[in-house]
């Protein structure tokens, strides 16, 4: 027994009907029924395809007239029979089976594993819970960019070129119906766009219609609905519905309207389902929903990398890219999407704080997952006049920093200076701020040319609006000049130090700890000079201080002790070079 199970759209009886045409072609009986919802056919085909292979009549007639039970009459014929190939297709009702009410996994109905050959079902279900211990699982999977883009290409051989057919297939997910429907459009001669370039910049405005989103004929003939990328899961959708999964459709609109990017678990709540749909939800309800989308390869649950350091990998919720956009692109508009992402939005805020209020590094994963979602977040929040949004991702952004998740820290520090610039101005005050960690942020990762360029702007504006001695303009020459360091411009940083040195004395005196910090950068940015007297100077003024100020075991006394052994090791290696360099006398 073979379960070929997946989404709608992958191609399950496709591939069946090519196994069937390879038997056939290997000289197997092959016999193809397919699951109408409705039991007593079954057993008929079945039992029909048993006496093609030889079930005596007088045997069959014997379980007509109830003697003996038609499904063990015809299985107990079919396991001494080898050689043939049983197609029962599209059984996306697989509890409804029968006989009886109990599941297939049971192995007492209609479908068995016990043949003398081999009995292929296609279903949506992919729960091993449900086709049980004994029957192999081959769960499909959307095709990879080149297998994707050589369909496109046998479909429309001069449609393009192989990077072009392989960007477009990507764009529509590998989903092996959806590039059937590219494919055949693009093979036809009237079509009005002829190339996989035009096709894919296309989907942006003619989305629904080049998919056949919302095809007419499909919601009332479920064989025209197998055949439309839209309707091929909303199959799916009635049949949970009808298994009282009742926001099993809501669930997955919901996680539509967030970005395509995995979804932290915790996101999704009954609250959340509440406060967005008005549909009673609890826990457990949400749970089952969000397992029945899974048991039907709507919902993909990648598989989360463990962040170690005893903290446990965070459950993540994905939806394959095309029926996360074309069950956006349908839904009904105004209502409900501009009552559901106000629910979506305010519950990213709590998802934020919540997280970022966790302690240690418990947080960090899913921090990671919500960090895609922000920037839509932030968008709309600007078009209903709140500020609110910006706070948030600038929490996120703090949280991201000190996970090291460098990437997913730029892209909210970008947007949030946008933001910046396009609401408060060039000059603000948080703009000014934004910029600054933007800028830190690439310091971070090692894109030190663009951080000093952001650093020596901010370093301007703050002179010119705070002055030459404010403590954020210190902290502005500071970071230019670290980045201006890591550049190997080391006088342009060690003049920087120098100045920041002179302000802070004059503002903070000359004991506070940012000035002994100051002193300790230049000495620093001298000793890469090679100016080991001057540095080796600073560093002995250094550590006297800070022994003074913060005691001799106080990890920046310890600093300055290191410093100062370093600069005077490097003047000792200088004055050994300098003897050996001596004219020798005769």
């Amino acid at each position: 027994m073979v379960v070929v199970c997946g989404a709608g759209g992958l191609g399950k009886t496709t591939l069946a009907a090519e196994a069937s045409a390879r038997a056939r072609a290997e000289g197997r009986v092959v016999v193809w029924t397919r699951w109408r919802d409705d039991p007593a056919q079954l057993g008929q085909d079945l039992a029909q395809a048993a006496h093609i292979l030889g079930l005596p009549e007088d045997r069959l007639e014997e379980a007509r007239t109830g003697r003996v039970s038609l499904v063990d009459a015809v299985w107990e014929h079919l396991a001494t029979v080898k050689g043939w190939l049983i197609v029962v297709d599209n059984v996306d009702a697989p509890s409804r089976v029968g006989p009886g009410a109990g599941p297939p996994a049971a192995y007492r109905g209609w479908l068995r594993p016990h043949g003398g050959g081999v009995l292929l079902v296609t279903s949506r279900d992919t729960t091993r819970q449900t086709w049980g211990p004994d029957a192999d699982l081959i769960h499909l999977q959307p095709l990879a960019d080149d297998a994707a883009g050589t369909v496109l290409l046998d479909a429309a051989p001069h449609a393009g070129t192989e990077t072009e057919a392989e960007a477009l297939a990507s764009r529509l997910g590998g989903l092996p119906l959806g590039l059937n429907t590219a494919g055949t459009y693009l093979s036809v001669p009237t079509s009005r766009h002829r190339t996989f370039a035009a096709y894919q910049h296309a989907l942006e405005a003619e989305f629904a219609d080049l998919l056949g989103a919302e095809h007419p004929g499909a919601a009332a003939d479920p064989d025209t609905a197998r055949r439309v990328v839209r309707h091929t899961w909303d199959l799916s959708l009635d049949q949970l519905h009808s298994d009282r999964y009742t926001l099993a459709r809501p669930a997955l609109q919901l996680l539509a309207l967030l970005e395509p990017a995995p979804v932290p678990r915790t996101l999704m709540t009954s609250e959340l389902v509440t406060d967005a749909t008005g549909l009673p939800a609890t826990a457990a309800t949400v749970d089952a929903a969000l397992a029945g989308l899974h048991q039907y390869g709507l919902l993909h649950t990648p598989e989360a990398a463990d962040p170690g350091d005893g903290v446990p990998p965070v459950n993540q919720l994905q939806l394959h890219p095309l029926v996360r956009e074309i069950t956006a692109h349908t839904l009904t508009r105004p209502e409900p999407t501009d009552t559901w992402i106000a629910a979506i939005d305010e519950h990213l805020a709590q998802a934020v704080d919540a997280t970022t209020n966790m302690p240690g590094r418990t947080g960090w994963p899913t921090a990671r997952l919500l960090a895609p979602h922000l920037p839509a977040h932030l968008d709309r929040s600007v078009q209903s006049g709140s500020s609110t949004a910006r706070d948030t991702l600038g929490d996120l952004s703090d949280a991201l920093g000190a996970a090291g998740a460098a990437s997913e820290e730029l892209l909210l520090r970008r947007r949030i200076l946008a933001d910046c610039e396009r609401v408060l101005g060039p000059d603000d005050p948080d703009t000014l701020t934004s910029r600054n960690n933007l800028a830190t942020a690439l310091h971070s990762v090692g894109e030190h040319q663009q951080a000093a360029g952001l650093y020596r702007r901010v370093l301007a504006d703050r002179e010119r609006i705070l002055g030459p001695d404010h403590r954020e303009t210190l902290g502005s020459r500071h970071n230019l000049a670290n980045a201006l360091h890591e550049l190997g411009e080391h006088r342009q940083a060690a003049d920087l130090h120098r100045q920041n040195l002179t302000g802070y004395e004059r503002v903070l005196g000359h004991d506070h700890p940012e000035t002994l910090n100051s002193r300790n950068n230049l000495a620093k940015a001298l000793y890469d000079l090679g100016e080991y007297q001057q540095a080796a100077e600073l560093q002995r003024r250094n550590l006297t201080d800070r022994e003074r100020v913060l005691g001799h075991d106080h990890p920046h006394t310890l600093n300055s002790r290191n410093g100062l052994a370093n600069a005077r090791a490097r003047l000792a290696e200088v004055g050994r070079r300098r003897w050996w360099q001596l004219p020798r006398r005769r």
